[in-house]
């Protein structure tokens, strides 16, 4: 997967179109990512004795990875992400942008 865990993310389509967020979490098989600040849904929930109180919580549901972009912390745009081998053998990411390593 090409976007990890802290990166820094802009939104390209959807009600958070243009907003900018911190990964927080990454499902690589589900191909979503849970963003800072970004889709929040509300929940209505029952309560649980006195371990949760009953009423609405607002809560960050994922987004497809495929609707967003990362940004390059070294050019600070929008950039698709290409890989490449470094002289030890280590495969890294890459802007595609400015062709900064990311990692």
């Amino acid at each position: 997967m090409k976007i990890r865990k802290d990166d820094t993310v802009l939104v390209i389509t959807g009600k958070d179109k243009g907003k900018t967020g911190k990964v927080r979490f990454a499902y690589p098989r589900k191909e979503q990512l849970i963003i800072e600040g970004i889709n929040f849904i509300k929940r209505h929930t029952r309560a649980r004795g006195r371990v949760r109180q009953a009423g609405i919580i607002q809560l960050e549901a994922p987004v497809r990875i495929s609707d967003v972009k990362l940004l390059c912390s070294r050019c600070n745009h929008p950039t698709r992400v290409g890989f490449r081998f470094l002289e030890d053998g280590r495969e890294v990411r890459v802007c595609r942008r400015c062709g900064e390593v990311i990692d």
